[in-house]
Parts: C-alpha cells; structure tokens; sequence
C-alpha cells in the first residue's frame, strides 16, 4: 500500500484529491497538510511514501517544502500539482527534487497514475510537457550560451541522446531516430544521467537547458 499526504491549501482540493486516492485499495491517504510547512512537519511524523504537493502554498510554499523534504526526507517523495501547466514554479519545484508535476485539471486516473510512478522512482512527467514548460518559463531572451563540447564528459552519441531527450522524445523515439535498440539507449541514458548528475528525465532536461543545448523554441538545438 502507498501511503499518500495530501498538501494544499485548499480544503475542497484537499478533499477532492483524497476522494480520488482513498477508495483505490493501494493507497492510504495518511494526512492532509494546508500549507508548506505544515506539509514538512507531517511527512516527518507520518512518512508517507509520496506528497502530492500544491506548489503554491503560505507559510512556506510548495517549492521550498519540496526542497527541505527531498533534504531530510528523501524516501518521501513529491508529486507536485499545479493550477497552470506553464509555470516557473514547476522547474523550481522539479529543480527542488520533486519527483513529477501534473496540473490539477488532469483526470483521476493520471492522477492515480502519476502518484504510482512517483513511488517507484521515475519521473511523472510526460516529457513533451516538460519541454514546452521549460521552453515557456525560459523563454525571455538570455545571454546565449552555446554548447561548444561535451559537458561532464559525455561522448557525441551521449550529447545527440540528450539533446532528443530534451526535444521532448522518448526511447523508443530515440532508438528509431539513431537506429539503435531500446535497450542500448537505456544503457546511454543511465550514463547520462550518472554523468550530469541528475537522477531522471525531468532534471536531464532542466539541465539541457540551463547549459544551452537546446534553447526556447527550438527543442533541439
């Protein structure tokens, strides 16, 4: 059984939110939080296994509760919510060490879906939205900064990897565009990600923003 906190600071959200995961027999809702703070105390007393978290909260917000549990609590992980799906909040959160981010106008079976891949590690976050999310809280114009070699080591084959991984593709994508197996682009990804540093898609493809791989607007370089 998944045990679940719910924090929002909304007492119908909450409620909604719960009505939708109780009566699924893998899960137990463990406590609902009605800010950030409050969010951090129960997850210490309670240890649930994923926080769905509102990423705007008072006393302290989503973010920066994601950012103190993925700190102290690892093994709680954050499922972070949303009003809005283009948000400069949902890269913090995710840069904060939340494990996904769904908008709260998705339906319940994402939401049930979303809350089963957070518990086992992987990133719920469809990677197309990912990248226009990026692509939007980026968009304003930056000092370009031209990826002119490998970063962490990352060998041409790496590189091409990650920068259609950050186009919004998935393996399967990868391995038809490359002409390589599935498997073997797992294999490039589980390097990647050792060499960035990062442990899944969503922070790979914060990352390949943030070095200048891929810019706003032009997903693949």
């Amino acid at each position: 059984m998944i045990r679940v906190l719910i924090a929002d600071d909304q007492p119908l959200v909450r409620r909604g939110l719960a009505l939708i995961l109780a009566p699924d027999p893998a899960f137990e809702v463990v406590g609902e939080a009605e800010d950030g703070a409050r969010a951090v105390a129960l997850a210490h007393e309670l240890r649930p296994d994923v926080v769905v978290m509102d990423i705007r909260m008072p006393v302290l917000d989503g973010v920066r509760a994601t950012e103190e549990l993925a700190r102290t609590l690892p093994d709680s992980r954050v499922l972070a919510l949303s009003t809005f799906d283009m948000d400069e909040y949902v890269v913090a959160a995710l840069r904060a060490g939340a494990y996904g981010f769904l908008p709260k106008d998705v339906s319940p079976e994402e939401l049930i879906a979303g809350v089963h891949t957070v518990h086992t590690g992987e990133a719920a976050v469809a990677p197309r939205l990912l990248t226009r999310l990026i692509s939007a809280y980026v968009r304003a114009p930056a000092r370009p900064r031209p990826v002119t070699a490998a970063p962490a080591g990352l060998t041409p084959r790496e590189l091409e990897i990650w920068r259609l991984l950050a186009a919004g593709f998935d393996n399967a994508e990868i391995a038809s565009d490359l002409d390589i197996s599935v498997s073997t682009v797992k294999n490039h990804i589980t390097g990647i990600f050792a060499k960035l540093g990062v442990r899944d898609r969503a922070q790979a493809v914060i990352a390949a923003y943030e070095s200048g791989l891929v810019t706003a607007g032009h997903g693949s370089g």
